[in-house]
């Protein structure tokens, strides 16, 4: 019987893109694997938003999965607090894997630290690191990072182990075609280039009922951080857009000040804000929406990323507003129709495009059979068994 450790700092029933991407991934891991491994899945207990609680048990047998969720402290997204939250991950993963002996080690890291842990483990016994790239965090870092002094020291510390990690993994699966040309300095890994995808729940949705609404709603899910810029659109088109429009932004993250300020200064009074909630809610509000809004900022890192949002967005038939640079653009100008399609941060387009726009809804069969998750999961999987 093999044994497989595997690393995601994100699991259900957190709600975010790690949790969304690696609960099916391992499930089906352990499904393909059943009679002939275990799987050994250290995680956190939920964290991702201060203002959502759900609670989940520390340790849970899920057949030949094994799930241990270790507790970090509360944090509210910031530099520092994820420092201190993954310091925590790291030393009692040690912990949990002391004694032990593993045949492959599975990370799947949006911030390297979760890789870097994959890697030290996989160095100490000896035994292939199979890498799942959601982000390139020192790319992302160089833009976010505000404070020159901070940069200047950590960059440079943070790219040696960088270029540690990557050199030494058997293989690496980059969740964005838009990073190859960064790996390409890393020849030793095997690469390919496996996707999030379309969950089960957005498969069967019901078709919109095409009403005249008199104030159309735009609905946004997920973090409100730097790397959305929510603030730096949303108040100004909401200003620029009136009462014909409502913005509902559900989520929480460390810019929701800053967001919450840019309302107050442009006195747009037809902006909601929302906690948190759990998926079968978000469901319903993104049923009852007109228009499903995604944003990043003007940042030349996320020129290389594919927000997973995209793909529970397109299952939809609600038009589609994104306000992304570079690969994502390209993504969804080639494979989601009915789009509204502006560079980041460019509230003129996105405002002139909208009160131009003919409102229709459009089912994407294609797009929806192209990226099922769970097809994309069981290939993903037969990649990953194939290093044991």
């Amino acid at each position: 019987m093999k044994n497989i450790l595997y690393l995601s700092f994100y699991f259900e029933p957190d709600l975010c893109a790690g949790s969304f991407r690696n609960t099916p991934l391992a499930k089906e891991l352990a499904h393909q694997l059943n009679g002939k491994a275990t799987i050994d899945l250290i995680t956190t207990l939920p964290n991702r938003y201060s203002s959502f609680q759900a609670a989940a048990p520390e340790y849970e047998e899920l057949g030949n999965l094994k799930v241990h969720r270790v507790k970090i402290p509360a944090h509210k997204s910031g530099f520092v607090d994820q420092i201190k939250s993954f310091k925590a991950f790291f030393s009692e993963s040690k912990k949990l894997v002391k004694g032990k002996k593993y045949d492959l080690v599975f990370a799947s890291s949006s911030r390297l630290f979760t890789a870097y842990l994959g890697y030290t483990i996989a160095k100490k016994q000896d035994i292939p690191l199979y890498l799942d790239i959601r982000d390139i965090f020192t790319d992302t870092l160089e833009d976010v990072l505000q404070n020159n002094a901070v940069r200047g020291l950590s960059l440079p510390v943070l790219r040696n182990i960088e270029k540690k990690v990557f050199s030494s993994a058997k293989h690496i699966n980059l969740i964005s075609e838009g990073f190859k040309g960064y790996f390409s300095k890393y020849n030793t890994p095997n690469y390919s280039s496996y996707p999030n995808g379309i969950d089960p729940e957005f498969l069967k949705l019901a078709p919109s009922v095409n009403t005249l609404k008199e104030t159309k709603t735009i609905v946004y899910a997920g973090n409100i951080g730097e790397g959305q810029g929510l603030h730096k659109i949303i108040p100004q088109a909401a200003a620029k857009l009136g009462n014909s429009y409502k913005f509902i932004v559900i989520g929480d993250g460390g810019a929701k000040q800053k967001l919450v300020d840019a309302i107050a200064a442009e006195k747009a009074q037809n902006v909601e804000l929302r906690n948190p909630m759990s998926r079968a809610e978000l469901l319903k509000e993104y049923s009852e929406a007109d228009f499903l809004f995604l944003h990043l900022n003007d940042y030349d890192a996320f020129k290389k990323v594919l927000p997973s949002k995209i793909f529970e967005l397109a299952a939809y038939d609600k038009p589609v507003i994104a306000g992304v640079a570079g690969y994502a653009n390209q993504f969804i100008d080639k494979f989601v129709s009915n789009n509204i399609l502006f560079d980041p941060c460019d509230v003129e387009s996105f405002v002139s495009q909208l009160n131009s726009y003919q409102y229709k809804t459009e089912q994407r069969d294609e797009f929806i059979e192209a990226f099922k998750r769970e097809t994309i999961n069981k290939k993903l999987s037969e990649s990953i068994i194939s290093y044991l």
